[in-house]
């Protein structure tokens, strides 16, 4: 086993390392996720409709704890594409990762992540980014992730309602009825909009109210409530079946759905061929992690980065197939025990090998099943050792 994998939080429950310091809120949250759910698999959604990518969703949702997606490839993308999607995660309870990998200066990637048709800040909790421009494209989408949440728990309403003034005589004062609120973070005006014309031919008046709300809410820091103390048990432990359902269904109720928080991986290792990310880039990816560890979740890399006592970085590897290979473009595939059990990563992904599949549900099942049981055997060999 590579040196990583001696790294202490490998022989550690994703529970355990949950309750760690150096974490981001959403990294926090989805090690709690990834617990409850007893999945470590994310489908890559490299399809390129909006149905197909709502039935993706839908059919492998209850089998992972993230779905990466290609949002620049799915060809009728709009706000109803990231609503639906957003929906689905909601419900089947998983994070969406946007595969976007941003490799540009500052200014053009905070326009990239918060613009265009896209608009990826608003719907995708996660996003990635190559290293190669300089440290400052980290800061800069942590700066467009800071700003958006900050619209997020600013939210203004504007509501307009008219109302009849009554006329009780020529000479007589007009009788206006309209309910007043005050709030300290209300803002209000009415004015009266009168046609003279029809004042002149008898008819009624109206005053419209317009009324303009300014309201701030504040997310919580971590994700509520914390664990049980019973939750950080190792989860190789005997339970019965239909019991250990019960709780992880409940606790994932009470974890509740994500909080509005946006967190980046650094492509650190590719899985394809003769790629030119070299371990000296790979070594800087973690030093720029380890100095913005408030926004910076983790990797993209084939096995984990962590190597110093205060590392708690989250590795999501690629190319995961049930059989080792590769195929004409030059991808590399490994199977879940090698990814998960043998290179400590946390999170595999999985694309063709369930995109290609005739029953997606059913692969899926399975690609969680074995990332799972690499997993429980990665915290058995962790005991034996200790």
């Amino acid at each position: 086993m590579p040196s990583a994998a001696r790294h202490p939080n490998l022989y550690q429950s994703y529970a355990e390392r949950s309750e760690q310091p150096n974490l981001t809120p959403l990294a926090t949250y989805l090690l709690r996720l990834i617990h409850h759910k007893k999945t470590n698999l994310c489908v890559s959604a490299d399809v390129s409709t909006t149905a197909e990518l709502l039935q993706l969703a839908e059919d492998v949702g209850d089998q992972i704890c993230v779905l990466k997606t290609h949002a620049d490839i799915i060809q009728d993308f709009t706000d109803r594409t990231a609503r639906g999607l957003a929906e689905v995660a909601r419900r089947k309870r998983f994070i969406i990762f946007e595969d976007r990998k941003f490799g540009d200066i500052g200014n053009t990637v905070q326009l990239q992540y918060t613009g265009g048709p896209l608009s990826i800040v608003r719907w995708a909790q996660i996003v990635n980014a190559h290293l190669f421009p300089g440290p400052a494209i980290i800061t800069a989408l942590a700066e467009a992730a800071r700003n958006a949440i900050a619209a997020h728990n600013t939210s203004v309403s504007t509501e307009i309602s008219a109302s009849p003034i009554v006329k009780t005589g020529a000479h007589d004062d007009s009788v206006e009825s309209e309910e007043e609120s005050s709030a300290q973070d209300e803002e209000s005006e009415a004015e009266e909009i009168a046609d003279p014309d029809e004042d002149r031919k008898g008819r009624k008046q109206s005053v419209v109210s317009v009324s303009t709300t300014i309201s701030t809410k504040t997310e919580t820091i971590s994700p509520q409530p914390s664990l049980r103390p019973t939750m950080s048990r190792e989860s190789t432990q005997e339970s019965d079946e239909d019991e250990e359902d019960d709780d992880s269904e409940a606790a994932l109720e009470e974890l509740g759905p994500a909080p509005f928080y946006r967190s980046l991986l650094l492509l650190a290792e590719m899985s394809s061929k003769d790629n030119m990310l070299t371990p000296q880039y790979t070594d800087a990816c973690v030093k720029h992690a380890r100095s913005n560890r408030d926004f910076v979740m983790g990797f993209i890399a084939q096995r984990s980065l962590n190597s110093e006592k205060d590392d708690n970085f989250i590795t999501m590897t690629p190319g995961v197939q049930l059989a080792a290979g590769g195929d004409a473009h030059g991808q590399q595939y490994n199977t879940p025990r090698k990814v998960i059990g043998d290179g400590g990563s946390d999170v595999m992904i999985v694309g063709r090998g369930i995109l290609q599949a005739s029953d997606r549900k059913k692969t899926a099942a399975e690609y969680r099943k074995q990332g799972w049981q690499a997993y429980e055997e990665r915290l058995k060999a962790g005991r034996k050792r200790r």
